[in-house]
C-alpha cells in the first residue's frame, strides 16, 4: 500500500460579525477544505501556504495558534490502494474574493452551521466542529 502525506487549511473569515468557512468544489463533487501533496524540503505549513494561493488566488493566510489536527484515510487511485494522511491547520484570511484552480468546480463561503451541512466527509465534518469549538473557546 501506497502512503502520502498532505496539509491544509481549514480557512475562515469574518464580515459583520459572522464567521464564514471556505468550502472547495472538487472534481468528484464532494465539498471539502484546501489541502494538497507536501512537496520536498516543505512544512506543512508552507504546503498550506502553498495549497491555499494555488487552489485560491488568497495570499493574507493567518495561523490560529495551537491549532493542528490530523485525519486519515484509504482511497484507490490508478489500481493502487493508498494510506493517506492530512495535517490541518486552522486560518483566518481577511479575503472574500476566491481565485479557482483548473482543480475544483466551485467553492463557497458558509457561516457554520450551513458548512457543517454542505463538508462531504464525517472527517472533515468533525474537523469544522473540532475548528469551531477551539475558536469559541
Amino acid at each position: 500500500m501506497k502512503e502520502a502525506i498532505s496539509a491544509g487549511i481549514i480557512l475562515f473569515n469574518e464580515n459583520k460579525g459572522v464567521r464564514n468557512y471556505l468550502l472547495l468544489k472538487y472534481p468528484t463533487g464532494h465539498w471539502d477544505f484546501i489541502k494538497g501533496k507536501i512537496e520536498e524540503n516543505e512544512t506543512p505549513h508552507q504546503t498550506s501556504i502553498r495549497e491555499a494561493r494555488e487552489e485560491t488566488g488568497i495570499i493574507d493566510i493567518e495561523f490560529v495558534d495551537g491549532f493542528e489536527e490530523e485525519i486519515e484515510y484509504f482511497f484507490r487511485y490508478s489500481n493502487d490502494n493508498i494510506h493517506k494522511k492530512v495535517i490541518f491547520f486552522l486560518a483566518k484570511t481577511n479575503s472574500e474574493q476566491v481565485i479557482l484552480s483548473h482543480e475544483h468546480h466551485g467553492f463557497i463561503w458558509l457561516n457554520y452551521v450551513e458548512a457543517l451541512k454542505n463538508v462531504t466527509y464525517k472527517n472533515a465534518k468533525n474537523l469544522l466542529k473540532k475548528s469551531e469549538v477551539f475558536l469559541q473557546s
